[in-house]
């Protein structure tokens, strides 16, 4: 969640960690500080509010001059949102400065010892804590002092670290918080997340669990928490710089949603060889793919939909039972995992926190687990057993639309695999889906050229109150991720429900006008979903229909329809939820809500 940049080189420091906060801004963030070591001292300005409040105050960075520092966006967990609880927090002497992603869970007994050892805190956050312990470990040596401390803390930390007395040194450590370090010919780097460094070098060194860094103006050295050196490889990024950019689009989500032909494309069209799927990262043998007997998917948000919608997929195509569970339910309901078991983890960022908690569950029962995750070198790809990655590039939007869409579509790819391995699928079936899949790119394009009816439907609906979503199967699925869109960029309250469950009590709660969007794709469903429109019409509903340009009835059961191209009902998702997207956009946009940045949100939830 919050985001940490820090720099130490020939550069000043201030404007570059300005800048790449900046770029962390999607992660979600209620205030901002810097610590700046000026040549005698460390100086700290923060504040409450957009980080835009910070570049006013400090001049874009030029009232806080110095050639090393860190610096930080914070969204508050432990303390409101304030001035004095922001990052970064001083020790006693104000001479080591921290700021910290994560949460310290035995923050209170720690503060209570502090405490009894004369020391004062002046914020509610736990990461003072972590201030003070390294006031009262530090005797001249700051790595001896760091690795006492983390002996010390439970919980997960990513935190960037400054001694006034080791003026050339930086230190960053991590701990189940995501972390990089980079390097450039003018100095050395430390962030939350590629983007707020992509400018300035793409040598990256992803820093794994319980390991700490020492920059300086020009090397890196990397620590075991028992302080022995240890070698690490840098990657190259390849992502084009100028992805995370809004090139011209009003806002990020909109040109991502615009992304999406692409994103579809380089997720499937490397896997297509000779008429066949061919997953080379995918680490599994056919024999390995036909012994599974289960499958287990694990996710949080929006990537729990897909796996929503791969449970009526895999279940269809492959004839494998499914379970599906909410990461963050998944290891604390004692899951019982039996022999041929599968575990599938999906993850944009790859440090979904309760979704890494879930998969070292179920590592640590025996199983292989593969991961689905955008994010080369993120801790879910380094921890599963297996990768299949989602080329979906930098996704800066809180709200995922275009990574929703890769997770689609990588998903669509290991069912047929997997179906075709089983013999569960014919020839001419895999043949067939291989054909539909090559051309839900050109569909989407299809569905993108109709935005400018879908902003003028949205523009209705931009005082709704509340506005409900409905459908059976995958359609279900879909309105799931519909409602999920609505909801958390435009704050209009939406709930969506499986179709046939809206006698059991849902339906109480229409009304006359009341929005009630109906999904529909899935022909041997068209007759019993049209029922569940009727039902709601009679009650006073609108009713906005997402149908395929087969289902002729649906012009007269609905009184607003948009239709999406025919494919096979499996691959319906990802042409249905385009128009939904642009739907919670517009919606969105039509408040004045802040798109990119929704409020209370972060994008990668590294906090359980």
């Amino acid at each position: 969640m919050c985001g940490i940049v820090g720099y130490i080189g020939k550069s000043q420091a201030a404007p570059i960690i300005l800048d790449g906060l900046a770029k962390l801004e999607y992660r979600g963030y209620d205030s901002a500080g810097m610590a700046i070591f000026d040549g005698e001292k460390i100086n700290i300005e923060k504040s409450v509010g957009r980080l835009k409040v910070l570049e006013n105050l400090t001049r874009g960075g030029a009232t806080m001059p110095g050639f090393s520092g860190i610096g930080h966006t914070r969204w508050a967990t432990h303390g409101v949102p304030s001035d004095v609880n922001s990052h970064p927090h001083f020790n006693k002497n104000q001479t080591i400065a921290v700021v910290h992603n994560g949460i310290i869970e035995n923050y209170i007994p720690l503060k209570k010892k502090m405490i009894a050892n004369g020391y004062e805190f002046v914020s509610e956050t736990d990461t003072e804590v972590l201030a003070h312990l390294l006031d009262y470990y530090y005797k001249g040596n700051p790595l001896e002092a760091i690795t006492k401390v983390l002996h010390r803390v439970e919980g997960s930390y990513a935190l960037g670290i400054l001694f006034s007395d080791h003026p050339k040194e930086i230190y960053a450590v991590r701990k189940d918080s995501p972390l990089i370090v980079g390097q450039n010919e003018d100095g050395c780097f430390i962030a939350s997340d590629v983007p707020a460094i992509l400018k300035y070098t793409r040598t990256v060194t992803y820093v794994d669990n319980q390991e700490v860094v020492k920059l300086s103006a020009d090397e890196l050295h990397f620590y075991t928490v028992d302080e022995e050196e240890i070698q690490k490889e840098s990657v190259t990024i390849d992502w084009d710089a100028n992805a995370a950019e809004k090139g011209g689009y009003e806002h990020f989500m909109l040109k991502e949603i615009y992304e999406q032909p692409k994103t579809v494309t380089d997720t499937i069209s490397p896997r297509i060889k000779d008429g066949d799927i061919v997953i080379d990262e995918l680490n599994m043998t056919d024999e390995e793919l036909k012994a599974v007997r289960r499958i287990h998917i694990v996710a949080c948000g929006s990537a729990y939909h897909t796996g929503v919608t791969a449970k009526y997929i895999l279940e269809g195509l492959c004839r494998v039972p499914v379970e599906v569970d909410v990461a963050s339910e998944f290891r604390y309901r004692n899951p019982i995992l039996e022999e041929g078991s599968m575990v599938i983890v999906i993850s944009q960022s790859g440090e979904t926190a309760d979704t890494l908690a879930a998969l070292r569950e179920a590592k640590s029962r025996g199983f292989k687990v593969l991961g689905i995750v955008n994010v080369v070198g993120s801790s879910i790809a380094r921890e599963a057993d297996s990768v299949l990655y989602t080329w979906a590039g930098p996704e800066i939007a809180v709200a995922t639309t275009k990574a929703y869409s890769a997770q689609l579509s990588a998903l669509y790819l290991l069912a047929m695999k997997i179906g075709k391995v089983k013999g569960t699928i014919s020839n001419e079936l895999f043949a067939s889906l291989l054909e539909d899949l090559k051309k839900l790119p050109y569909q989407i394009e299809l569905l993108l050229g109709q935005k400018e009816k879908i902003q003028k439907f949205a523009n209705r609906y931009v005082g709704a109150k509340d506005i409900f979503f409905i459908g059976r199967g995958i359609d279900y699925a879909i309105s799931l991720e519909g409602s999920l869109k609505l909801k958390e960029i435009s704050y209009v309250h939406s709930e969506a429900y499986a179709a046939g469950e809206l006698k059991h009590g849902t339906i109480s709660l229409i009304e006359d006008g009341t929005l009630v969007v109906a999904v529909s794709t899935q022909p041997e469903l068209y007759q019993k979903t049209i029922s569940n429109i009727v039902e709601v019409k009679a009650r006073g509903a609108f009713v906005m229909a997402i149908a395929t340009e087969d289902n002729v009835a649906m012009e007269k059961a609905a009184d607003y329809t948009i239709y999406v191209p025919e494919t096979n009902p499996y691959f319906a998702n990802s042409l249905a939820i385009i128009p939904l997207q642009l739907f919670g956009y517009y919606v969105a946009v039509g408040k004045g809500c802040d798109v990119d940045k929704p409020r209370n949100l972060a994008k990668s939830v590294t906090v359980e």
